[in-house]
């Protein structure tokens, strides 16, 4: 039986997200760092993120920092030869904004040649002010964080929380069509929401957003060790990918994998020629 309930269109663009917003239907937002992981979740989500997780998550890195832009596009790369259907974002990673207004520009280009529907860039309070494309350098003073799950929940004093929710109308203004609400208490998550025309989408910041988003490997616990408190995983993936790769090699050592409908056969004529077969002489 299949679980895919809904195509809701055939292309998800920003003003559909937009519309969604105003009618109030959540958006299902996730990561994929290859064509397969895309095309699983192409006819399910709205929006694939193509984030710099890829280092911890797939590239066997620590933390975020070492991903580059050539491994950024690498990645993009692989999901838009899918042609999804969904709405494609693109992440900046470290020091891929931070340099000049010129090299920002020329790396956000870059995902949308490659095919990105968007790019995102990570900060908060740096942005303010910086509507303009040539004060875009003002945007790019605070360096991204390293890893999501390391930094502490945000807005838990008044003035980070009144500074979170003028940051959050600052870069509405400055053009962003939608804003990822990352660890911060569930109340102020919906009041920046309700107060915005642009979605948001909330990873670890409660219910009230525009939408949602998780890592693909999160979802279907494909990753190991400590989870984060806003991760629910909807499988064990890794131990049942391990039992099915357990029980593959299990039939390659006692012979039962390949069967012969699992192997090609010889035309009839060739098997008495290849049974009859010897070595010929060496010269």
């Amino acid at each position: 039986m299949s679980h895919i309930s809904e195509l809701p269109v055939e292309r998800v663009t920003i003003p559909l997200l937009q519309r969604w917003k105003e009618e109030g239907r959540r958006i299902a937002m996730t990561t994929a760092y290859d064509a397969v992981t895309a095309r699983i979740s192409d006819p399910i989500v709205d929006v694939i993120f193509i984030g710099d997780s890829v280092g911890n998550v797939c590239l066997g890195f620590d933390d975020t920092l070492p991903v580059s832009m050539a491994m950024m596009n690498h990645h993009l790369e692989a999901v838009v030869r899918t042609k999804p259907r969904v709405l494609l974002v693109a992440d900046m990673p470290f020091l891929s904004f931070h340099l000049s207004p010129a090299e920002t520009i020329r790396n956000a280009g870059g995902f949308l040649q490659r095919g990105a529907d968007a790019v995102k860039l990570e900060g908060g309070q740096a942005y303010r002010n910086s509507a303009r494309p040539d004060r875009l350098r003002d945007s790019c003073d605070g360096p991204p964080r390293p890893h999501p799950w390391g930094v502490k929940v945000q807005g838990r004093n008044s003035d980070d929380a009144l500074r979170l929710l003028d940051d959050a109308h600052h870069l509405q203004e400055a053009g962003c069509f939608a804003l990822v609400l990352e660890g911060i208490p569930a109340e102020l998550a919906a009041r920046a929401t309700e107060s915005l025309r642009i979605p948001t989408i909330g990873i670890g910041a409660g219910p009230g957003c525009s939408g949602q988003v998780l890592v693909f490997h999160d979802v279907l616990g494909l990753t190991e060790g400590h989870r984060p408190k806003f991760v629910r995983a909807y499988a064990n993936g890794f131990q049942l990918l391990q039992e099915a790769l357990s029980r593959w090699a299990a039939d390659v050592r006692n012979g039962a994998f390949p069967t012969p409908q699992e192997s090609c056969r010889l035309p009839e004529g060739l098997r008495d020629t290849v049974a009859n077969w010897t070595p010929s002489n060496p010269t």
